[in-house]
């Protein structure tokens, strides 16, 4: 029996290897190993891609939240607004610097942060707003700037899972005041390690972080305030260069299969494309009432899937304090519950989604 696997990222490697072993090679052998020209390249080329002013490269896309929440002068006691269905790191990096994240539930639809929900989660101590682009899928951008805007609040785009994504035609990447990027080896666009970035089109912002990534430095030795280490390794740098140069034509790959699902699947509940969305499908996310059944009859016949994400954060351990109890957030604790994501990925062969597409088929109506 042929294996379905979730993602394969050495089939990604294997695709591009002489290009990359290359860019591995030239900066082993340029003796430059922090920051440095490999770095200053790929900022440029993916500020450019971005459709942004400045990029600055830092370590990993939770440090790209924190670093963008301290350039915005967040600090102990402030609230940010955050989305209830979202990965935990979108909350732990409002709790790093030791602002407390306020929870909003999202659309049923998208599963994006509902923008009509904001106003009444806004209070006196409320100076910010994260907006998540879960899945690939832009969440609605301009209502929420509009909310931000009427109660004078920052906004920050957690663009981790988005790379190339669109809204109303415009690439993500400089629509709020901070993008941020995560360059995972599972994203769309992804490193072979850690790696993560912020663009903008505020300079103050910015310089701001880009000082703040180097030990609050700009000059050597120079430290205009308590910043810390989080820079992107040239390496990565280098690596994501060459494969910023093929995201497109893997964007056309996941379309193309997304859209595949979108017309074969039957028996369970399908992602819902808003018409201001031109999503980038980093996840195919189904719903099942019985997706924990599904999930182990799908792996029985070799084919890998994964839930994104079990526990929704106000449930997890970590935010036992914040006391918010089973049912506080409903529709983040059914997503919780029904969620399945299916194989996606450049890599992936028409022949082995077509015998997910049978799968899925033949067992959600026996569920």
């Amino acid at each position: 029996m042929q294996a379905v696997p979730f993602l394969d990222l050495r089939a990604g490697y294997h695709s591009l290897k002489p290009e990359i072993d290359a860019a591995v090679a030239r900066v082993l052998d340029s003796g430059w190993y922090i920051l440095g020209p490999e770095v200053e390249t790929f900022e440029q080329a993916f500020s450019n891609y971005c459709e942004a002013a400045h990029c600055v490269g830092v370590a990993n896309g939770l440090d790209a939240l924190i670093l963008s929440l301290r350039a915005l002068d967040i600090r102990q006691g402030d609230e940010v607004i955050v989305p209830s269905n979202t990965f935990i790191a979108t909350w732990l990096a409002v709790s790093a610097v030791g602002a407390i994240p306020v929870p909003v539930e999202p659309d049923p639809l998208t599963y994006n942060i509902d923008p009509t929900k904001i106003g009444s989660a806004v209070s006196p101590k409320t100076r910010a707003i994260i907006a998540v682009h879960l899945y690939g899928q832009p969440a609605d951008l301009d209502p929420i700037l509009a909310e931000a805007k009427h109660h004078q609040l920052a906004v920050i785009e957690d663009a981790a899972q988005a790379h190339g994504a669109t809204y109303n035609g415009t690439r993500v990447g400089a629509h709020a005041d901070l993008v941020c990027w995560s360059f995972y080896p599972g994203k769309n666009l992804g490193a072979m390690g850690d790696g993560g970035a912020v663009t903008t089109n505020r300079t103050d912002l910015s310089d701001r972080i880009r000082t703040l990534h180097n030990y609050g430095s700009r000059a050597k030795y120079v430290n205009e305030e308590q910043g810390t280490n989080s820079r992107l390794d040239p390496i990565q740098a280098a690596i994501l260069c060459v494969k910023l140069e093929h995201l497109d034509d893997w964007t056309v790959r996941r379309r193309n299969l997304a859209s595949n699902y979108l017309d074969n699947l039957k028996g369970v509940t399908l992602p819902h494309v808003p018409n201001w969305a031109d999503p980038v499908w980093h996840l195919f996310v189904i719903r099942h009432h019985a997706r924990d059944i599904l999930m182990s009859k799908l792996a029985e016949e070799g084919i890998s899937t994964m839930i994104h994400y079990p526990i929704p954060p106000h449930l997890q351990q970590a935010y036992a304090d914040r006391g918010h109890d089973k049912g506080a957030f409903p529709l983040a604790e059914q997503f919780a519950d029904d969620v399945l994501s299916l194989p996606i990925g450049p890599q992936m062969q028409r022949e082995a989604q077509d015998k997910v597409i049978e799968a899925v088929n033949r067992l959600a109506s026996q569920l």
